[in-house]
C-alpha cells in the first residue's frame, strides 16, 4: 500500500459557543483546553485520547441539517454514560440498539451535534 497523503490531526466542530462546547467534550472524552486558543472564535481541546485534537470554531449560522460525520464514543455502560451526560447538556435519542457487534445509543451535544455511545461486544467479558 502506498504511503497515505496525510495524517489525521483532529476533528473540528463548527459551533456557536466554542468554549462551552469544548468544556462539554472535555467532560466526555478528556483532553485539555489549550489556553493559547481560548477565545471567542476558536478553542482547541488537545491530548484527546485516540483523536489527538478536537477543535471548536465559531460560525455565524446554526446547524440546520443532520450531521454527515459524527463521533462514536466507547463507554463501559450506556445507561450510566447517559445519566452523566444529560446534566452536562446532552440529549438522548431513542433506545439503546443491538447492532450485532455491540450496542449503541444516539446522543446530541448541547449544540445538537450527534454522536453515538458504543459498547462493543469484544470489550465485554
Amino acid at each position: 500500500m502506498e504511503r497515505p497523503v496525510a495524517q489525521l490531526l483532529g476533528v473540528t466542530f463548527d459551533c456557536v459557543a466554542p468554549k462551552a462546547l469544548a468544556e462539554f467534550w472535555r467532560e466526555v472524552v478528556g483532553g485539555q483546553i489549550d489556553d493559547r486558543t481560548l477565545d471567542d472564535d476558536w478553542v482547541n481541546l488537545r491530548d484527546v485520547p485516540v483523536v489527538g485534537h478536537l477543535g471548536f470554531q465559531r460560525v455565524p449560522e446554526d446547524r440546520v441539517v443532520k450531521n454527515r460525520v459524527h463521533l462514536d464514543v466507547e463507554v463501559a455502560d450506556i445507561d450510566e454514560a447517559v445519566a452523566r451526560l444529560i446534566p452536562l447538556g446532552a440529549t438522548a435519542f431513542g433506545d439503546t440498539v443491538d447492532e450485532g457487534t455491540g450496542w449503541l445509543r444516539v446522543m446530541a451535544d448541547p449544540e445538537g451535534n450527534e454522536f453515538c455511545l458504543i459498547v462493543r461486544r469484544s470489550s465485554r467479558s
